[in-house]
């Protein structure tokens, strides 16, 4: 269990919030803090994601300080990779795959199209759309296969492996195990597969897979950590126990629509820097900001050193 398919390594990544202050600009300072502790415990960074990323709320050139000052935080410790948004063209997501390579991000990841008002891109397109973005990149590609936007087909991902060595994780969140396992087969330990949330991170790891990408770990990184050395080491006992730990810290979020509202929520709570958000999202109210702190506090997760 030390390895996933292929003997690659295990690891989470944590799809990190961007921190904003009182003003509403970036916070130079949280980003710092978060990825220093996201170095600290292990964990990789997936950068400007939609959600929690507010993605769609930064523009070029706080996404390239974000991606700055990230990078430089890290200090080599742990992958640091753009997640991007969803864009409706290829060359809505070029900007942000040149900013990585500018900066020198370790990967790019690479959604897929959001065609709008429910359109659905052909097989061909689909293709062509990857094949344009893949070609012109300069640095190492992580595929996205995700049940809300478009599912990869396993032809599809089988051809783009084969002809572009670069491609080195692809993250699939879905709830059918068989997609999962079929994907873990097909690609055979060519590149890593995380899954999406950590929901099925011991079933994913069981079958072959690499790890799990999370939010939770803005606010338990070294929980996150712990699941995977676990893991790593065969422990299931200590897997199991940091498993619930994660799956009830996901659990207090009761609001969906958007995971940045809770995490930071749980942020401010927990007397971390960089919780504000950006319109048109707001933070939530009284009550369920202590509903919030009363449900931290009972988890009882070491890190935090909170006494309830």
């Amino acid at each position: 269990m030390g390895t996933g398919s292929g003997g690659r390594p295990l690891a989470a990544y944590v799809c990190m919030i961007t921190p904003f202050d009182a003003s509403g600009a970036l916070d130079e300072s949280g980003v710092i803090d978060l990825c220093r502790r996201l170095g600290d415990a292990g964990v990789g960074a997936y950068l400007g994601s939609a959600s929690p990323g507010e993605g769609y709320a930064l523009n070029l050139a706080e996404t390239a300080r974000l991606y700055e000052l990230a990078l430089d935080a890290a200090a080599g410790r742990i992958p640091v990779r753009g997640m991007g948004v969803e864009p409706h063209t290829p060359s809505e997501l070029r900007p942000l795959v040149q900013l990585a390579e500018s900066v020198g991000l370790d990967a790019m990841q690479l959604y897929a199209v959001d065609a709008g008002h429910a359109n659905k891109l052909t097989p061909g397109e689909i293709e062509r759309y990857y094949r344009d973005l893949l070609e012109a990149m300069r640095i190492d590609a992580a595929l996205s296969s995700h049940v809300f936007n478009g599912l990869l087909s396993l032809e599809l991902v089988g051809a783009l492996l084969d002809d572009y060595p670069h491609i080195v994780a692809i993250n699939c969140t879905s709830p059918e195990l068989g997609y999962l396992s079929q994907l873990i087969e097909l690609v055979d330990g060519r590149a890593d597969i995380h899954v999406g949330g950590p929901m099925q991170a011991l079933t994913a790891v069981a079958l072959g897979a690499q790890g799990f990408l999370c939010t939770e770990g803005n606010l338990a990184p070294k929980l996150c950590r712990g699941v995977i050395d676990a893991m790593t080491r065969r422990d299931l006992d200590a897997a199991f126990t940091h498993y619930r730990q994660i799956i009830g810290l996901m659990t207090i979020n009761r609001w969906p629509g958007g995971s940045m509202r809770f995490l930071k929520t749980a942020m401010k709570i927990l007397g971390l820097p960089g919780w504000h958000l950006r319109a048109p999202f707001e933070a939530l109210d009284t009550q369920s900001e202590a509903h919030v702190a009363r449900e931290l506090r009972a988890l009882g997760i070491a890190e935090w050193g909170l006494v309830d």
